[in-house]
């Protein structure tokens, strides 16, 4: 049987931050939201709702480490988690924990995340069946699809260029605005950059994973972007994200919400950062050196993710 601490290594707890990043980034961008006028009437600031939040978070939790799980099973079954890999080891690669107790594993924690999920949407939206709810029931659907099919099975998304894109999408653009929605009750229209500026930090962390296992994935047959790109193209595409998040951040600075520039003067320490971690990663030679970066970028997204929900709660 599996130890206790095999199993939390194996969640990679260290992935979560920038799991909760979406969530909060998303959430407390509407925070005290003013909603569509009808008329002349402006609606008051919607109530915060801190149920909501926690839920979110809980649902973020279960589905990260369905995903943590489910790559650690679907890389061990397609060989590519072997002694030439870069990183950490993994668990079914190093024997702790066996193929079946993590299928098992992944199945419990796919449910979870549904029970979850769906808590989440009744608890914002009521019980009364609407279009909004089936259509937030079938986002959630597709968010442990995804967290699955990552490296699982025949046609996996990861092994075909498309995790960059997957990322975006789930930690951008569907977490972020997905979650805002579910909060403020509504499209807010605003909620893009954020979804921007989280969706490129999150899709950093993956390519500096994959320009990390460059070599590596290239003989197991596992095309990553980095991959079909290159060195030199992916570190090209590293700064690229960068460029566009920080685009989006300037974007709502020049919008010109009191809040949001007050962002950008207490972000200036992590683009201080970044701007550091960019001309690190153009100097790296060998991609073991990407290993140390994962870390780095993930825990800075998260502090950004602190200075942004503090600064909306405050301002």
């Amino acid at each position: 049987m599996s130890s206790f601490g095999s199993w939390v290594k194996a969640a990679r707890l260290r992935t979560l931050p920038l799991s909760f990043s979406v969530i909060l980034v998303g959430n407390f961008s509407v925070y005290n939201y003013i909603g569509i006028k009808e008329g002349e009437l402006v609606l008051p600031p919607k109530e915060f709702n801190w149920g909501v939040l926690g839920l979110a978070l809980l649902t973020t939790l279960f589905l990260q480490i369905l995903s943590n799980f489910a790559n650690d099973y679907g890389d061990a079954k397609k060989g590519a988690d072997n002694a030439e890999r870069v990183g950490p080891d993994r668990a079914i690669q190093s024997g702790e924990i066996s193929s079946k107790a993590m299928f098992r594993a992944i199945v419990l924690f796919g449910v979870l995340s549904f029970i979850s999920g769906l808590s989440l949407l009744l608890v914002a939206f009521g019980s009364s069946l609407n279009w909004t709810l089936i259509g937030f029931i079938l986002l959630g659907l597709a968010a442990i699809a995804a967290a699955i099919k990552y490296t699982m099975g025949k046609g996996a998304y990861g092994y075909s260029a498309m995790g960059d894109l997957f990322v975006f999408i789930f930690f951008g653009l569907v977490g972020v605005m997905g979650s805002a929605f579910v909060q403020a009750g509504e499209f807010v229209w605003y909620t893009i950059f954020p979804a921007m500026i989280i969706g490129c930090f999150s899709v950093a962390v993956l390519n500096l994973n994959n320009m990390r296992d460059i070599v590596n994935d290239k003989a197991v047959g596992k095309t990553t972007l980095a991959v079909l790109l290159g060195s030199k193209g992916a570190k090209v595409y590293h700064y690229i994200l960068f460029v566009l998040a920080y685009g989006s951040l300037s974007v709502l600075i020049i919008w010109g919400k009191e809040s949001f520039q007050l962002l950008g003067l207490l972000s200036i320490p992590v683009i201080i950062l970044h701007f550091t971690h960019l001309i690190k990663v153009s100097k790296v030679k060998t991609p073991k050196e990407f290993d140390p970066m994962l870390k780095v970028i993930a825990l800075s997204t998260f502090v950004f993710s602190i200075i942004f929900s503090c600064t909306l709660y405050f301002a």
